[in-house]
């Protein structure tokens, strides 16, 4: 595939694979972990060791910070240069550990011909934002950068998170045409746009968090409170300073230069309400941007890895799409996500 037909399309063609990914050879049960190692309600596995391990993509910002690390899983069977997807897990902001997790995405990918860099950022007590994402974006850049030493495909850049990770994800996604965003940590110079993203359950509208939460929260643990993860993350009480609060909206970044997108969401999410998927994916929608959403009724705020391997979770689940071409609209459809859907939604994007 030598240019992108549109989402739609994609969206389409993964749902007519669904039957071989649903069926008993390519379904996982209840409680499995890929490999058909026994897990515990899709629980990220270990996965392998890094390839190369705690490689500086900027100097340390405090002295003391992780945040500016990276993990990088190559598998060595495939020619190169190979595609390379970043995960950052998420934290609240409140670590700066988003590479730990990367190996059980690195169990999934490197088999399927992709290099995984797992990928820390700042937490909130060590900046504010837009530091985080300016540190993403020199993850991205140094990726590309260094990629010829480390045989990836410095055109091919996907990045994956959930939660906060998630939120850093669509950020990224949609800011690769925003010179204002992009920051000067470590490598310059270089382009930070990626090619792909998916992004589990992430928080977008900070402002609406409270007014769409399943339950209401007391004072101390409402995302609206001084104290809360948001507004530790940029520095104010939210709904005291709004326009702060919208510049780390990612729907405000949305233009036709931006990657696909794929978004999944729980309806039963206690922590970040179903609706801030589904805002993302509408101002994408409406923008006729190439975009899928994943909505699943039974699943919470996690585990990521359950949305793709856990039958509990992914019970009634459904999928939408958006695409660049024409404006083209999928409805809401029943549909079953696996470990295939995600493969087939990069390949698409990234083996061009």
């Amino acid at each position: 595939m030598t240019r992108w037909i549109g989402i739609a399309a994609i969206a389409a063609a993964v749902i007519v694979s669904a039957a071989l990914a649903q069926s008993p050879a390519g379904r996982q049960g209840v409680g499995s972990q890929p490999g058909g190692q026994p897990g515990a309600q899709g629980r990220v596995p270990q996965g392998p060791a890094p390839t190369h391990a705690d490689l500086d993509y900027a100097p340390p910002e405090p002295t003391t910070s992780n945040g500016h690390k990276l993990d990088l899983y190559v598998p060595k069977e495939f020619g190169g240069p190979l595609p390379a997807v970043i995960w950052t897990g998420g934290s609240a902001w409140m670590a700066d550990t988003g590479k730990r997790t990367a190996g059980g995405l690195a169990a999934q990918l490197n088999p399927a011909g992709y290099a995984v860099a797992g990928v820390s950022i700042r937490s909130s007590s060590q900046v504010r934002f837009p530091g985080q994402l300016h540190d993403i974006k020199a993850a991205i850049r140094w990726l590309r950068a260094n990629a010829s030493t480390y045989n990836l495909d410095p055109r091919h850049i996907a990045i994956m998170g959930d939660s906060s990770g998630g939120w850093t994800t669509a950020m990224a996604a949609v800011t690769g045409d925003a010179p204002e965003m992009e920051g000067s940590v470590g490598t310059t110079g270089v382009s930070s746009q990626v090619q792909a993203a998916v992004a589990f359950y992430p928080p977008t509208d900070f402002l609406t968090m409270d007014a769409w939460a399943l339950q209401k929260c007391s004072p101390a643990n409402c995302h609206d409170g001084e104290l809360s993860p948001e507004s530790r993350l940029v520095g104010c009480a939210i709904q005291t300073c709004p326009d702060k609060v919208q510049a780390a909206n990612p729907a405000r970044y949305i233009t036709a230069g931006d990657p696909p997108i794929m978004i999944l969401h729980g309806n039963s999410d206690l922590l970040v309400p179903h609706n801030q998927g589904e805002l993302l994916y509408m101002a994408l929608n409406k923008a006729c941007r190439d975009a899928v959403f994943i909505s699943l009724p039974r699943a919470g705020h996690g585990p990521w890895m359950g949305f793709l391997t856990n039958d509990t979770l992914r019970e009634a689940a459904t999928m939408r799409s958006t695409s660049a071409t024409g404006c083209m609209v999928t409805n809401p459809v029943p549909y079953t996500p696996t470990w295939k859907t995600v493969i087939y939604f990069l390949d698409a994007r990234m083996k061009g």
